[in-house]
C-alpha cells in the first residue's frame, strides 16, 4: 500500500469507528480501532485502541505500517 492510501483507510476508520487489521513491515499483526491519527513530521503516528483492551491505547509509526485493512 502507498503511504497516502494507508492514511486515507486509518483516518476513514478513525472517523467511523471501524476496526482495522495493521500489518507492520516485521509482518506483526495489530487489531484495534483509530482514535487518533498524526501525519505531522514531528509525529507521524496513529493511536489505536486494540480489539478487547478498550481501556487502552497504543501508539504506531506510521512508517512502521505496510497495510491496512477494515474488518
Amino acid at each position: 500500500m502507498t503511504y497516502q492510501e494507508i492514511v486515507d483507510l486509518l483516518g476513514y476508520a478513525g472517523g467511523t469507528e471501524r476496526p482495522v487489521r495493521i500489518t507492520t513491515t516485521n509482518r506483526t499483526e495489530v487489531v484495534g480501532v483509530p482514535t487518533s491519527l498524526d501525519t505531522h513530521i514531528t509525529a507521524h503516528e496513529v493511536y489505536l485502541r486494540p480489539a478487547g483492551i478498550e481501556d487502552s491505547e497504543i501508539a504506531m509509526s506510521l512508517g512502521a505500517i505496510a497495510e491496512v485493512e477494515l474488518i
